[in-house]
């Protein structure tokens, strides 16, 4: 009898286990060391371009701040504290601590933020190593563009492009890793974080092996879904900007307000594409090099559109004035976010060039690069490139 009795009592435990609620919400909580009281802590959302703030709270007198968030779509989250520090962690079943250092109180203020550690769970593992390699390559693109910007004997076109060999050296290193964490952590949600860095067809085999290891577990995953659905559309989304395709019209106010102008008003020109903003201290390093073609190409039938994604008019229309840029311009509305979206590119200067017909014939194109592609547009040929430096590691 007592052996059926807990027979029956253990499948009760099992039962009520199993009708358990999902939880729903979860404690974030942590302390700033330096708070900065104007400003809220806030929860953010990303969806692909657009900007949610989830929730807001402000920070106690002892430097506490604490979030009870009701977790509807699990994923991936930012948390904002006071306009300082922000860190991307996962959302789900797990409760975190995170600590933030917060305002920076040296006399010279620097852009250059502390990594941010994440006291979670397995999920929340992944984000640490996903946030760590971040940190970690911001941190070397800094010193790669301090020491190639103090090497004596090179110009700066020869320095701007020794930079950018080693920027991809180190893109190529930060893919590497996450790879790796694609490869070993495969068994966790949060690794659907790490996949949007494996685009390309050298790791689609590993990403559909990921993706089906998540779906055998389960197989109803929103996040997955989701997932699934947004990088059908990222796809598409590329090949309708590929090479050869016509670049997608827009239309926005020039400085003085008289008329818009887009890339379908250069049809019969070569058109030169370029976005930038005021603050982007890498567009102002560039438009040098956009003077250098516009005089050697302007009078040969290739045409020039600056599109700024500048949120203040006022800053666009100063920094135009000091550099002095002799072609048209014009201002995106909303910072930029929906011609960011169109065009789907998050870093600046992006420059591409149009043909006659405003097909796409080049993306991404800097210094000698675009110069390359003008002359071949142009006259059918590449002039030769500057002869760079050997590098050793």
């Amino acid at each position: 009898m007592k052996r059926v009795l807990n027979a029956v009592l253990g499948g009760c435990l099992l039962v009520a286990s199993c009708a358990a609620p999902k939880k729903d919400t979860i404690t974030i909580k942590g302390k700033v060391q330096f708070p900065d009281n104007q400003f809220n802590m806030e929860i953010v959302e990303r969806n692909g371009f657009d900007k949610t703030i989830i929730d807001s709270c402000k920070v106690n007198a002892d430097g506490t701040y604490q979030f009870t968030m009701k977790v509807d779509r699990p994923g991936v989250y930012t948390l904002d504290c006071q306009k300082w520090q922000s860190v991307q962690f996962w959302a789900e079943d797990e409760d975190l601590e995170i600590d933030f250092r917060g305002m920076d109180t040296a006399r010279i203020k620097i852009k250059n933020p502390p990594y941010v550690y994440i006291n979670g769970g397995p999920n929340n593992e992944v984000m640490n190593l996903m946030n760590w390699d971040s940190y970690r390559n911001y941190q070397l693109m800094i010193g790669v563009s301090q020491g190639v910007y103090r090497i004596e004997g090179l110009d700066m076109q020869a320095k701007q492009e020794t930079s950018m060999k080693f920027y991809d050296m180190l893109g190529d290193e930060s893919r590497a890793r996450s790879k790796y964490i694609a490869e070993h952590y495969a068994d966790r949600n949060s690794v659907l974080a790490v996949l949007p860095m494996l685009r390309g067809n050298e790791n689609a085999a590993l990403v559909e092996q990921v993706l089906a290891k998540l779906e055998a577990k389960n197989p109803d995953y929103a996040p997955l879904k989701k997932y699934k659905a947004d990088m059908a559309e990222a796809k598409a989304q590329k090949e309708r900007l590929a090479e050869g395709k016509v670049a997608p019209e827009f239309s926005y106010p020039t400085p003085d307000g008289n008329k818009n102008l887009g890339p379908q008003d250069f049809k019969g020109k070569i058109l030169v594409l370029d976005f930038w903003a005021s603050w982007c201290g890498p567009c102002r390093q560039e438009i040098p090099h956009l003077k250098e073609a516009f005089e050697a190409y302007n009078e040969k039938g290739v045409e020039f559109l600056s599109v700024s994604i500048d949120k203040d008019g006022n800053a666009w229309r100063k920094a135009m004035k000091d550099e002095n840029m002799p072609w048209a311009q014009v201002q995106a509305p909303k910072a930029g976010k929906d011609v960011m979206k169109l065009y789907q590119f998050s870093g600046i200067p992006y420059i591409l060039v149009l043909d006659q017909e405003g097909r796409i014939v080049g993306k991404n194109l800097r210094g000698q690069k675009l110069m390359d592609k003008l002359e071949e547009m142009v006259n059918g040929g590449a002039k030769k490139s500057v002869a760079m430096p050997a590098m050793g590691m």
